[in-house]
């Protein structure tokens, strides 16, 4: 007979975390290529390319947001600036402020930037004010006024030569500052809306302005005149003029002509011929393969907007910032995508042990390899994706959204790379929620806000060629609630279907029939909607989370309540079973997860790391890793240290048993110095009280003592005057913490004894018990005078008065015992 005990996890911690690293704002890459900066509220981080980890981060010490930034030419200095209008300049590596000062502006920073020198700071500010800081002699050389509102665009010529700004504000004209008389010398006039970006050509003869009213001016700036106007039919964030040197005829560059690219409100990247004002390139992106009108094409507020445009001139690449806060890097000259890094999760599943998908707040999913934190995004839908799910055969997933659509995905197990094979759109309102096949890869199901379910089988072969998907269509629909559809789940063998709904029911049907999906009972009890259904893998029981606050197990056999698990403070969002079916895992809007053991209601552990909303709760087949995704836009990675905890226990155990006799062996050789070191290293007051008992019973205890006590470390002499201060608290033990007290403070400097941690709070705390000490002997030897009095007086009354007192006694003897 052999029998198994399965572990049963109790203890998990955060082996990784996703964060996010940008929010908005400035976007600067350094001189070597190699880092990214960009504002994340009061920090800037500061990113490794090649990773895309945060490897630097400096924040302001009064938590004020950050609201510009800009680094030295020379990757050496680093200076932002704060709403409390604060200058900091920072050596960014060590991630400490060398010095800061008060900027003279009357309302915030909104740009800087510094010369090619590196040693003149410009800053714009909301004031309409321009400022120029020597960074090296620490003083403000310039002050520049004229400007209308806030001067949110600042650039020095990159001829340091000609001592020239350019700035732009409110005004839409580009201003033209001589900063060797302090005066505006012209107004370039060309753009009817902000002015967002400036290029310059290598000679610094021409330059190329962008703006938001859908033009890009080419400028000769000898004659401070434009040359051309080119009309680019969308709102433009950023232009770079393209070498003339790099053979870049794979994007249209066909000639020697001034060719500049552009980044702007379509998301796309297109590169311009200036001579003609003609597109001689579009870039080509992954497309909804839903009809999008031209109305939807046109909007400016597309999540794929670009919102930045920079160009790395020693790697040929281009990084370009997305409305949703992403980087993406093109290499040139084909502009093939070689890096993604994304921030924000709302939902999070694990697509294989490498990956994780996760549907973010937008209409893209965001594929993360775990191991280097690189993302892949993937283009699909068209609106908000509210949920996901993985096949068990982790290189499939499904996902579903607003756009009232359902998505089929494959990875390529060789490349990683991953496109939809598979696009369903038949329900009427956004779709919640979305679940998969067990067994095999055959069905998926959706819930609706529509407050239908929906199933729909997959092809057998999900192949795809080209951008070609299959079409899927709901082989069963059933209306399944009253109100919304919030959460759906098929059990292990694929034969039953749950779901949970805001009429605060779940349901129970049956997929078994052709083509029908038949209702076999309700579970009610709830108080509020239900978030989240899961099927147990293996007992009959369906477990259901509320916005009530509570988790329950139900019976499949007779639609029961079997248990409550309640401890959350708000609403549980999501519920799994964990340990083969014998633990839950719970999420909830307090920002914490639960481990319960069913057993016996008891929750054996809370996972605190969010500070928002966790809406992604989601564990691998070995029940080894959870991944939770919260609204506070962090991805954390748990691991099951259980086992390490309970071997590291056990090595604590066996080492403190072999201690313990290793000093019970030391005391028995009477080698108390070694014994005395052990016992406080243990940690462990009333061994050390036994040894100094010990010690005092022996001749020249008192030389020995003292000889033992001066012997130990400084760190021993400092536990056991703390160990003194607990042991004059009790008159059993007082006389021995008097004892030690007497060698410290005989032999002992008091500047010594006040070094140890906490040594003035035991003094303190001596003098009063001690005291009350003196007075318990002090009144002792009082009455032990007393005493010896009536002796002597005893002695003189004779010994007749000893007889008759003795026969007293002992007739008070006889009549006790007889009582």
């Amino acid at each position: 007979l052999t029998v198994i005990f399965m572990l049963c996890p109790y203890s998990y911690v955060v082996e990784s975390k996703i964060e996010p690293f940008y929010k908005g704002g400035k976007v600067q890459i350094s001189k070597d290529e190699k880092y990214i900066f960009c504002t994340c509220g009061s920090r800037v981080n500061v990113l490794e390319i090649s990773t895309g980890k945060i490897v630097h981060s400096v924040e302001h010490d009064d938590q004020e947001d950050i609201t510009s930034f800009t680094l030295s030419c020379d990757d050496e200095m680093l200076v932002t600036a704060s709403r409390a209008l604060l200058l900091k300049q920072w050596d960014w590596r060590q991630a400490q402020c060398t010095r800061s000062w008060r900027a003279i502006h009357t309302v915030p920073v909104a740009s800087m930037t510094f010369d090619s020198t590196s040693t003149l700071l410009a800053t714009g500010g909301c004031d309409g004010t321009i400022k120029l800081w020597d960074v090296v002699k620490q003083y403000c050389t310039h002050n520049l006024k004229g400007s209308s509102g806030v001067v949110h665009l600042i650039q020095f010529h990159p001829d340091i030569s000609r001592l020239q700004l350019f700035s732009s504000s409110l005004d839409c004209g580009i201003r033209l500052w001589d900063l060797r008389s302090s005066r505006c010398v012209c107004v370039l006039q060309s753009h009817y809306s902000a002015v967002t970006s400036l290029s310059f050509s290598p000679d610094g003869g021409t330059m190329v302005s962008s703006g938001r009213d859908k033009i890009c001016t080419v400028w000769d700036l000898e004659t401070r005149k434009a040359k051309r106007t080119v009309p680019v039919y969308e709102a433009v964030e950023g232009v770079v003029l393209l070498p003339e040197d790099k053979d870049l005829s794979e994007i249209g560059v066909k000639s020697k002509d001034l060719h500049f690219i552009t980044a702007g409100s379509k998301g796309v990247l297109r590169v311009w011929e200036a001579s003609t004002a003609r597109c001689v390139y579009t870039q080509t992106l992954p497309s909804p393969l839903t009809a999008v009108s031209e109305v939807e094409e046109e909007r400016d507020d597309d999540p794929r907007s670009l919102t930045f445009l920079l160009h790395l001139p020693a790697s040929s690449r281009l990084a370009t910032v997305t409305a949703e806060h992403n980087i993406v890097l093109y290499q040139l000259p084909g502009l093939t995508i070689q890096q993604q890094v994304g921030t924000d999760v709302e939902f999070v599943g694990y697509n294989d042990e490498v990956h994780i998908v996760v549907a973010t707040n937008s209409c893209q999913l965001k594929v993360f390899e775990l191991l280097t934190n690189s993302c892949q995004i993937l283009y699909g839908h068209t609106d908000t994706v509210l949920s996901l799910d993985v096949f068990k055969k982790g290189f499939l997933f499904a996902s579903c959204a607003k756009d009232r659509s359902v998505r089929v995905w494959q990875m390529d197990s060789d490349s990683g790379q991953v496109h939809c094979v598979a696009q369903g759109s038949n329900h009427a309102n956004a779709v919640g929620s979305i679940t998969c096949s067990r067994m095999k890869a055959s069905f998926v199901v959706s819930g609706s806000q529509d407050c239908t379910v929906k199933v729909w089988d997959l092809p057998a072969d999900l192949s795809t060629t080209g951008a070609d998907v299959h079409q899927l269509t709901p082989r069963a629909t059933e209306k399944a609630h009253d109100k919304d559809v919030n959460s759906v789940a098929v059990s292990p063998n694929d034969k039953l279907l749950a779901s949970g709904s805001q009429d605060r029911t779940a349901r129970l049907w049956s997929l078994a029939g052709e083509g029908n999906v038949g209702l076999l009972g309700v579970f009610r009890g709830h108080r509020r909607g239900v978030w989240a259904v899961c099927f147990s893998p293996v007992d009959q029981v369906l477990a259901t989370s509320s916005a009530d606050g509570a988790t329950k197990l139900w019976s499949l056999q007779d639609f029961s309540c079997l248990k409550t698990f309640e401890g959350h403070d708000a609403s549980v969002l999501k519920v799994i079973f964990v340990s083969r079916g014998t633990q839950l895992l719970t999420s909830g809007s307090d920002g914490l997860v639960k481990l319960w053991t069913i057993k016996t209601n008891e929750c054996v552990k809370t996972l605190d790391a969010h500070q928002d909303k966790v809406w992604g709760l989601h564990v691998s087949r070995k029940d080894d890793k959870v991944v939770t995704g919260s609204a506070d836009s962090n991805i954390t990675v748990w691991v099951d240290v259980t086992e390490v905890e309970l071997a590291e226990e056990q090595a604590k155990q066996e080492d403190l048993i072999l201690k313990q006799q290793e000093l019970s062996n030391l005391l028995h050789e009477k080698k108390y110095l070694k014994a005395l070191g052990l016992a406080i290293s243990l940690d462990q007051p009333h061994t050390v009280l036994t040894v100094i008992k010990a010690i005092r019973q022996v001749e020249n205890s008192g030389e020995l003592l003292e000889k033992t006590v001066l012997k130990l470390r400084v760190d021993q002499k400092e536990s056991l005057l703390r160990y003194c201060a607990v042991w004059n608290t009790n008159a059993r033990n007082c006389q021995d913490a008097q004892a030690v007290l007497q060698v410290l403070l005989t032999h002992l400097p008091p500047e010594e004894i006040l070094q140890y941690q906490g040594a003035r709070t035991h003094l303190e705390g001596l003098i009063p018990y001690t005291e009350r000490h003196m007075q318990r002997i002090g009144n002792l030897l009082q009455a032990s005078m007393f005493l010896n009095y009536m002796w002597q007086k005893m002695r003189v009354a004779g010994p007749s008065l000893f007889t008759k007192n003795n026969c007293y006694c002992r007739a008070i003897q006889v009549e006790c015992s007889g009582r």
